[in-house]
């Protein structure tokens, strides 16, 4: 499910629903669920500071369910939450010569893979090598 609590960016929502089930389907994660929230910066903002310490909006924020449901261990079909701010992938797209879709795209791939446990600030690569093979196998490069 993919909620638009935002207004200055335009999204095309049924495009997006369907590459999260291709997203689920080529991490076999068909049956669990996941909410995605699309949010203004200041929302962003106000949820960077509050579960990161750190000011500003950033682009993509992951919230699992549980550690448990992290790594497929809970009986919760919930993986968690992910929030994305679109004027924030906007920025983000024409700094790396993408279009909002593919860059909303790649937030959401970064989003899921944090809520199955990845980490790309402790794995030593781990998560980057994964994200990379699987962008290039949703057609994001």
């Amino acid at each position: 499910m993919i909620l638009n609590r935002q207004k200055r960016a335009r999204v095309e929502l049924p495009s997006l629903e369907k590459f999260v089930r291709k997203v689920k389907r080529e991490l076999r994660l068909d049956g669990r669920e996941l909410a995605i929230c699309l949010v203004s910066n200041a929302e962003m903002a106000r949820l960077n500071k509050t579960y990161r310490g750190k000011q500003g909006p950033t682009d993509v924020l992951s919230f699992p369910a549980s550690v448990e449901a992290a790594y497929g261990r809970a009986s919760s079909n919930s993986l968690g939450d992910i929030a994305i701010a679109p004027m924030v992938a906007r920025r983000n797209a024409k700094r790396y010569d993408r279009t909002l879709p593919v860059e909303l795209r790649i937030l959401i791939l970064h989003g899921v893979l944090h809520l199955m446990g990845y980490d790309h600030e402790r794995d030593s690569g781990q998560m980057e090598r994964r994200e990379r093979l699987l962008r290039r196998r949703l057609g994001l490069e």
